[in-house]
């Protein structure tokens, strides 16, 4: 039921504004985040990456992957994986190599310099779970709770996209 039916009660009004808050909120937080990884590159003087190109050299890790990999496991989210491992290549923090059994297949992994660039995101993520935790902003549980209400929303809509009801 839409908001704006005229029958929906105000309990599903309720539900849809918070929903549609929570929406809202994702996607300021996605936008902060990367906000926050760019501010400190600029902070510790790496100014030749982006934030994007910064958090997937992040959720690569130690991890060899196919460019295809990196969307099914979740490492990265945009639509341009290509151009950005592209330039991570090109730029010195990734290595790539065609695969031997599927030559069309690339698998990509970290330099030194690449390793360099995750430990800063590394340690930026660290001190901000230590400061939300040292300044009562979220516990264990509170944590917990957010990721788990996350994983649940996820699970429909990945639902919703391949059972189209």
């Amino acid at each position: 039921m839409s908001l704006h039916t005229p029958l929906a009660t105000a309990d599903q009004q309720g539900f849809m504004l918070g929903y549609l808050d929570a929406l809202s909120l994702v996607e300021r937080l996605h936008r902060l985040l990367l906000d926050v990884i760019k501010d400190e590159f600029e902070r510790v003087g790496v100014l030749e990456l982006n934030a994007v190109q910064a958090l997937l050299l992040f959720n690569i890790g130690d991890n060899e992957v196919t460019a295809g990999e990196l969307k099914t496991r979740g490492y990265y989210q945009g639509s341009n994986v290509s151009y950005n491992l592209k330039k991570l290549v090109e730029m010195g923090y990734m290595h790539h190599q065609r695969c031997e059994i599927d030559r069309r297949s690339v698998r990509v992994r970290l330099t030194a310099r690449g390793r360099e660039i995750r430990d800063i995101v590394a340690g930026l993520f660290a001190r901000h779970a230590d400061g939300l935790q040292g300044k009562g902003v979220l516990g264990a549980d509170g944590i917990d709770q957010i990721t788990a209400a996350l994983r649940r929303v996820e699970r429909y809509w990945t639902d919703q996209i391949r059972y189209i009801y």
